[in-house]
């Protein structure tokens, strides 16, 4: 610990974000980074104190606090303070596999957890993570390093998102030789086409797969294991196979009118804004376009909000959000003491535009739809909306229900359904004959990640359920740990 009194002497400074609207002009990322002298302060506010529950990632009452990485903040803060740029490099990566990613997408359980946070202001850990990674690039740090050795054994993920892409990293690390196919046309999966421009640019992605190719990785795109693909001709032609597809089959709104047109599930509304941006820079217009209509996002979390932030840039007259639950406190409940997961309200980069640009928040709270209303031609032009309350039900569980005589008209020409998923697209897990549980994901003994098929394993949400990219990323490394062991007897890849 080089400064013991860091977290006394300086205040917590984030990097600047442009104003809402300005950024909503395209699609980039609109913050700049902190200069390397305040980034260097702001690692100097790290305590390592006795019991860093920010890389503990352990689950309190239901929820993750800390790092589910365990990734060795303390050390690397110190780094940063220390400006041993090249060493906070090598401790991070030791847990992490794609810091380039969750410094820019995840929601920073550590920062949650941080003992500075208790009475006062987190330390600023996701964005010390954002400038180790970027200065290793800059200084080549991050430049590819093929194994010297390679086993003679192969092995096929099926899915490129963040679970694939780390047991692909781990493994070729290994020296087995890896393949990673993927059904779209570009590498990424959830982070390509799941995640908008603004959050994450796709040349952080592209940069970091030419570093994988370029140290053995293969990757096969438009290639549609289950479907094109055989899975019989993979458990032929590899000694193991990984499932990591994914959760991608979106929860419905089953009511009347629900096939109106100009109705849209929210991740097929983002894959094609983001398709298009990088195809045509939205020339092609093969996206839905929302340009001067009234659009309602059914659902909130990231999707929903992200939905909301790429209308606003595609020119929306005006964007609601309808949100099933109450709204959460602004600060800590009583019963939600640190260091849990705060569930306090957070207006969120699309919640912000919206308030710069229509003037007010566009969340509305205990609030579900009742119908579709459609015009002559069969497209949406209304809904009706029904408030909600908490009530118990006849076993005493608390339950949304319906407010009697509550229902209310708004005006609607497109609506995103935002409302979660269900579980892994059924038909890969089909091909290659592994049970599904209760909850659609696909079944492994629990802690482990083989499938009830022999030399089959899977990983990320399509293992288990929707989840974070930190959470896929660590689904990743262990299950590239289990592979490793299964094929060599023993294996040295870390998982923490």
């Amino acid at each position: 610990m080089g400064k013991p009194t860091g977290f006394l002497d300086y205040e917590r400074k984030t990097s600047t974000a442009i104003e809402p609207k300005e950024r909503i002009k395209n699609f980039h990322e609109f913050h700049t980074p902190l200069s390397l002298e305040e980034q260097r302060i702001q690692g100097s506010r790290c305590m390592s104190c006795g019991v860093p529950f920010c890389q503990a990632g352990m689950t309190i009452m239901g929820m993750t606090s800390g790092c589910p990485l365990h990734n060795l903040i303390p050390e690397w803060n110190d780094l940063v303070y220390t400006g041993n740029w090249e060493q906070a490099y090598k401790r991070l990566k030791k847990t992490n596999n794609f810091p380039e990613f969750t410094s820019r997408v995840c929601p920073a359980l550590c920062e949650a957890a941080c003992t500075c946070g208790h009475y006062g202001e987190a330390v600023t850990t996701k964005e010390n993570e954002h400038g180790i990674i970027e200065y290793a690039y800059e200084h080549g740090y991050a430049d590819p390093k093929p194994p010297k050795v390679r086993t003679g054994k192969k092995i096929a993920i099926i899915g490129s998102g963040p679970a694939g892409l780390a047991a692909a990293d781990q493994l070729n690390k290994r020296g087995h030789e890896v393949h990673v196919y993927e059904r779209e046309d570009r590498i990424g999966g959830l982070l390509m086409y799941g995640i908008p421009n603004m959050k994450l640019e796709k040349e952080v992605i592209d940069r970091k797969v030419k570093i994988m190719e370029a140290e053995g990785v293969q990757f096969f795109t438009n290639r549609n294991v289950g479907k094109d693909v055989k899975a019989a001709k993979l458990l032929k032609d590899y000694d193991r196979v990984i499932l990591a597809c994914g959760a991608k089959n979106p929860r419905d709104i089953k009511v009347a009118g629900r096939d109106a047109k100009g109705i849209y599930f929210a991740v097929d509304f983002l894959t094609g804004v983001t398709k298009s941006l990088l195809n045509s820079d939205l020339a092609d217009k093969n996206y839905v376009d929302v340009k001067n209509k009234h659009v309602v996002i059914i659902g909130g979390g990231d999707t929903g909000n992200d939905c909301v932030g790429s209308s606003i840039r595609l020119g929306a007259a005006s964007v609601t959000q309808l949100e099933m639950m109450p709204k959460a406190p602004d600060t800590r409940a009583e019963n939600n003491p640190w260091p849990q997961w705060p569930k306090v309200c957070k207006t969120d980069y699309g919640q912000e535009e919206a308030i710069a640009v229509f003037g007010h928040d566009p969340r509305i709270y205990e609030t579900t739809v009742k119908e579709f209303v459609k015009d002559k031609n069969g497209c949406v032009k209304e809904i009706v909306t029904v408030k909600l309350e908490s009530k118990k039900d006849e076993n005493g569980r608390l339950a949304m229900v319906e407010v009697a005589g509550s229902e209310a008209r708004l005006k609607a020409d497109v609506v995103l359904i935002a409302a979660g998923f269900l579980g892994n697209e059924a038909y890969v897990a089909n091909a290659f004959g592994v049970k599904l549980n209760e909850r659609t994901n696909v079944a492994t003994d629990a802690g482990k990640y083989k499938t009830t098929v022999d030399r089959v394993y899977t990983a990320g949400d399509m293992h288990r359920g929707q989840s974070l990219v930190v959470w896929a990323i660590r689904e990743g490394r262990e299950v590239a740990r289990e592979v490793d062991e299964s094929l060599m007897g023993y294996s040295y890849l870390s998982i923490q």
